[in-house]
Order: C-alpha cells, then sequence, then structure tokens
C-alpha cells in the first residue's frame, strides 16, 4: 500500500455564533489502508504537535452503524459511494494529490455546535414525539406470538435500518427531514404493535418535524441517494397517506 498526499479544505468554526470558514490543511503520507476518521485522526495528532487546535468532529462506533460520523465529503453527505457512512469511506477511494472539502451537515435544524460538529437533538425531538408504542407488555413474547408475513417484515425492517445519521436532511435541497420521519413512523405502521397508536403516532411526529424548522419535500430523491442505508422514498408516500387519513380522523372526532 502506498501513501497520499492530500490538501483538506476544512470548515473550522469556534462556537455555535462564530462565523465560521474553510481553512487548508496539507495532509502528507495518508496510509490508502486507512478509513476517512483514520485520516482525520492522523491530520489531527499532527495539529496536536504543532500545538494547533485539533479539527472537532463526531464519531462513535466506526462501524456504519450509529449514524454519528455525519460529515460532507466533497459537497455530498457521507461521499459519493451509495450505501455507506463516512467512517466506511477508506482513502483507497481518493488520488495523490487530491483537495477534499469537509464541511458539517447543513440545515437550520443541525446548528453547528463546533467545526464538524452539529447539533441533531432535532431527530430525537421527532422520534420522542412518537417513535415508541407505549403498551406494557411485560416479559419479552415469544418470537412467534404475533405472527407478520415476510413482506411486512421486510418492509418493516427496512425502514428500521434508518441509523438517524441526518443525510436525508443534508441532501434534500429543502433540508427536509421526511425520509427520516417517514422511516421511523413507517417501522410501527407495518407491525402489529403499532397499529393501536398508529394515527396518534404519525400526528405527533409530522408536526414536531415541522416545529424543528426542517423544509418540506418537493420529490428530488436527493435524501434516498444520500441514505447510507438506502431506505426507499417510498416510506414517505406511506407516511402522506397515514398523515392525511389522521388528520380527517382527528377533524371529524366527536367531541
Amino acid at each position: 500500500m502506498s501513501n497520499l498526499n492530500l490538501t483538506l479544505k476544512v470548515w473550522r468554526q469556534a462556537h455555535a455564533n462564530d462565523r465560521g470558514q474553510i481553512e487548508t490543511y496539507d495532509a502528507p503520507g495518508i496510509p490508502e489502508e486507512a478509513s476517512f476518521l483514520e485520516m482525520l485522526d492522523i491530520v489531527n495528532e499532527r495539529l496536536v504537535e504543532k500545538g494547533t487546535e485539533p479539527i472537532h468532529f463526531d464519531h462513535d462506533c466506526r462501524e456504519g452503524i450509529c449514524g454519528t460520523c455525519s460529515l460532507t465529503i466533497n459537497g455530498i453527505p457521507h461521499s459519493k459511494d451509495r450505501g455507506i457512512t463516512t467512517c466506511q469511506v477508506h482513502m483507497r477511494k481518493f488520488r495523490d494529490g487530491d483537495t477534499i472539502w469537509i464541511e458539517p451537515f447543513r440545515s437550520r435544524a443541525f446548528p453547528v455546535i463546533k467545526d464538524l460538529i452539529t447539533d441533531r437533538t432535532s431527530l430525537d425531538r421527532i422520534q420522542q414525539a412518537g417513535g415508541f408504542i407505549s403498551v406494557r407488555t411485560g416479559g419479552a413474547p415469544d418470537a412467534h406470538a404475533a405472527p407478520i408475513g415476510k413482506e411486512e417484515a421486510d418492509i418493516a425492517f427496512s425502514a428500521a435500518a434508518c441509523i438517524g445519521c441526518g443525510a436525508c436532511v443534508a441532501a434534500c435541497p429543502n433540508a427536509s427531514a421526511m425520509l427520516f420521519t417517514a422511516a421511523k413512523v413507517s417501522h410501527l405502521a407495518h407491525l402489529p404493535q403499532g397499529q393501536p397508536e398508529r394515527d396518534k403516532r404519525v400526528l405527533s411526529m409530522v408536526r414536531q418535524m415541522d416545529d424543528e424548522g426542517f423544509g418540506g419535500c418537493t420529490n428530488h430523491y436527493e435524501c434516498e441517494a444520500a441514505c447510507p442505508k438506502e431506505i426507499s422514498v417510498d416510506h414517505i408516500a406511506l407516511m402522506n397517506r397515514d398523515y392525511g387519513i389522521a388528520l380527517l380522523k382527528d377533524e371529524f372526532a366527536p367531541i
């Protein structure tokens, strides 16, 4: 394996109220086998050795599961490769002499905390608004106690694969959170456990999404393209249908 000599254009922002700017860093001798986050680790070690403040970025599992490593690489959330997170990007994808632009996810609902770290708790609040079932189940039920058809189970699982990284928001020209919200709504809408609170759930979660300041969906499909779990926009269609039905029920419900 050979090493790469790179130039990094990195967004630096001291705090939420700072204007922020792009700063340039030379990154020579980066191993091709390193992951993107390992490359940043190497750069940060060198900055610390020079007495310079390191580049701040989020990371956790580094296995493509947690959704924490949310960076925009060369203008694309998580990078140009489909179905992977930032931590799954490897430096062998780049060429010697490349210039790489690294920025945080951009959305009014994702304010920058510092450098490449953004506050994505807005997604947590959407989840907390209704992405759960409140029935008391006692002990864990037997796996076959509630039979679910394979097609429904597969659809529910595809929605449940969402890791809440926010790439869909960052990719959308409207900064919409429709794919994230739809995945959380659709997951339970396809399971029997989610039926008693189905109407309440979709109303609460969509209203919370709007309150957080996310934009609306205008069918650009950039969300699906950027999603590291390749979640389909079909879930948005289901959520819109459920939301319309729930609105009518809510409006004409007996007082």
